[in-house]
């Protein structure tokens, strides 16, 4: 991580640094600058794509990003409100220099964002964030706009129309189906994809205000999307966080499935049609021992990545492999795309099962999940956990009490100012002392920094 950029884009507080006006189109012209660069193709439109989630912090922040873009030369196309993988979809098909979103995902609404896509619509890699940031360092002011702007909501349509062509509308149509779209972004795009795929939708949390984006809904709240799914007797149930990059989903009995529930079923479902590239399934360090296990039992080779989606789409992307994600549900379906995309993980997903002729919670029931505690501690610094004199062996040495099976991992969050402990292991009152263990053994090494 950067001095600016976290695990997902520039995010902070809207109004607070780095989310004022002058940094923001300084941001938006060394992004630019280096993106065209980065670009060396004489063939892309000197163009940006832009999208934002609902907050109500949005329109300023574009007003002020917008101007810093258009510095560089390149013309704005703005999209309204739509998912962030629409922008990565879009960049890609309109030959554009490379997308924008203003979003700051499943954060609270007086949170807010920017994240940037290459033209191949993929994150940028960090070497490209560090030469941005340089960039920002070197500058003095920005240039007056040269550059064009305009509004065009009818792209949306294209990124609608894409997402209804990845499955058999046949096999779907009729099925009974719940949305939570979190007053995001998904809003329109996720219904509209549904029924028009001829599905039976139930909606809930989509009339977003500006301020209630994530509150109480979407993938990091799902009890309300879960009863719903019972009430309706609906076949399955998704919930999809801020700007729709991520899906959880529920079964037919009103229990959550997360990113690796719906990743270790759609790769199995893959490996029986013969579609699994690689007989291999990428995952992150965060995702639950008792998913790793049961993919490796049932042949399916499994690579571990740092948090971070990008990572993942790297991870891919360089073994030629073709599904992988987070636990949190951002999941990539490299056939389709190559960046999280909560609608079409979803369609994805639901074909997979309609496919086998069984019910959701079939799919639920395949694995347990060994029992699993994360702690977020609120921080007022990150210092590396390497130079907190003994800890990372002192947190090795609590790991041994699980015997080989368990685990600990300990990391900073790149969107929070948090640390995240995850302990995992077969029992649960183990877990929870190792997990007091390592929370005191933090506290009593960074007494020094208060």
């Amino acid at each position: 991580m950067g001095k600016y950029f976290g695990t997902d884009g520039v995010r902070a507080v809207a109004g607070e640094f780095p989310l004022v006006d002058d940094f923001i189109q300084k941001l938006g012209y060394a992004a630019l600058k280096q993106l065209q660069k980065y670009a060396q193709s004489e063939h892309l439109k000197p163009q940006v794509i832009i999208a934002q989630d609902s907050r109500a912090s949005g329109p300023v922040i574009l007003a002020a990003l917008e101007k810093g873009i258009r510095a560089s030369g390149a013309n704005v196309i703005s999209v309204g409100i739509a998912p962030t993988p629409a922008v990565a979809y879009l960049v890609k098909q309109t030959g554009s220099l490379c997308g924008v979103v203003i979003s700051a995902s499943h954060n609270p609404a007086e949170f807010n964002g920017i994240k940037f896509f290459t033209n191949t619509g993929t994150k940028l890699p960090e070497e490209l964030e560090n030469s941005i940031e340089s960039e920002i360092e070197s500058l003095t002011s920005v240039p007056e706009p040269k550059g064009t702007f305009s509004t065009d909501k009818s792209l949306i349509k294209l990124y609608e129309q894409f997402l209804m062509s990845t499955v058999d509308a046949d096999l779907l149509k009729g099925t009974k189906v719940v949305l939570d779209c979190a007053n995001g972004a998904s809003y329109s795009v996720a219904v509209n994809v549904f029924a028009g795929l001829g599905m039976n939708v139930t909606v809930t949390a989509a009339k977003p205000d500006g301020t209630n984006i994530n509150k109480n809904v979407g993938a990091l709240h799902t009890e309300f999307m879960r009863q719903l799914t019972v009430k309706e007797n609906a076949f399955v149930g998704f919930s999809f966080d801020g700007d729709a990059d991520r899906v959880i989903a529920s079964d037919e009995k009103g229990r959550q499935l997360d990113g690796d529930n719906i990743i270790a079923s759609s790769a199995l479902c893959m490996k029986e049609s013969g579609r699994l590239r690689g007989n291999k399934a990428v995952l992150t360090i965060m995702a639950n021992l008792g998913c790793i296990n049961y993919l490796k039992e049932h042949g399916v080779d499994v690579e571990l990545t740092t948090v971070g989606d990008k990572y993942v789409s790297e991870a891919l992307e360089k073994g030629g492999l073709c599904v992988g994600g987070e636990t949190s549900g951002h999941i990539i379906f490299r056939e389709f795309a190559n960046t999280g995309d909560g609608v079409l993980s979803a369609l994805q997903f639901l074909q997979f099962i309609k496919r086998s002729g069984k019910p959701v919670s079939w799919f639920f029931d395949q694995w347990t999940r060994y029992p699993s505690k994360l702690k977020a501690i609120t921080v007022s610094q990150k210092p590396p956990l390497e130079s907190l004199d003994g800890f990372l062996p002192g947190v090795a040495k609590i790991e041994k009490q699980m015997n080989g099976k368990g685990r600990v991992i300990v990391r900073y969050s790149g969107t929070e100012p948090k640390l995240r402990i995850l302990v995992e292991g077969e029992e649960e009152k183990l877990v929870d002392l190792v997990m007091t263990e390592v929370e005191t053994l933090y506290r009593e090494k960074t007494e020094v920094f208060k």
